[in-house]
């Protein structure tokens, strides 16, 4: 188990600089001065966050990227290689397993009309969005434009193409509703 070490960096805020102290697992982390983190956050090492937002309690996993503009709400769980790309934000009490992908843009290029790279300028996020209490199995790909619906299930693996209703368990590639959550009980074990 990692010792837990105290890191300080700078954290812009909105009216000036202040000198805030996060604990970490291990100081192996880049955390932008653009980052703003809630109150009991929980990061692991070899993390990348920039210019998001993360909820009171969530926890981080290793080798996880938050982008810009994304946002993670309270009591979530990022597991271990995830990518949560601008444009995506995860309500409070989500589950994101291992290696979840999050895609932007349906249309991906890397260069413009004119053969140059593009910049931002050149396309515009599509956003996507998890709502409270759902749950996205391990190695699951979720495009752009989409809402995964409160208490929804995302199984292992999935390719989550159009969106997921509230309470129900979808897998498959493309994810296919698979049926709907009986009870609460499903959704706390």
């Amino acid at each position: 188990m990692l010792e837990r070490l105290p890191c300080s960096f700078w954290a812009k805020t909105q009216t000036d600089r202040a000198k805030v102290t996060i604990p970490l697992m291990n100081s192996h982390v880049c955390i932008a001065p653009s980052v703003k983190l809630g109150k009991d956050v929980k990061l692991s090492q070899f993390i990348n966050l920039h210019g998001c937002e993360v909820g009171d309690e969530t926890k981080i996993g290793a080798f996880v990227e938050i982008q810009k503009n994304a946002s993670v709400g309270k009591r979530c769980k990022i597991s271990s290689h995830t990518f949560v790309c601008e444009g995506v934000t995860i309500e409070d009490n989500v589950f994101i397993g291992h290696g979840v992908m999050f895609i932007n843009d349906s249309y991906p290029r890397a260069t413009a009309a004119d053969g140059a790279l593009q910049t931002e300028a050149d396309w515009k996020v599509e956003r996507t969005s998890v709502k409270k209490g759902a749950s996205i199995g391990s190695g699951a790909t979720i495009l752009s434009n989409i809402s995964i619906g409160e208490n929804a299930i995302v199984g292992a693996g999935s390719v989550v193409t159009k969106d997921v209703p509230a309470n129900t368990i979808v897998a498959g590639n493309p994810a296919k509703v698979l049926r709907a959550i009986e009870s609460n009980l499903e959704t706390t074990k």
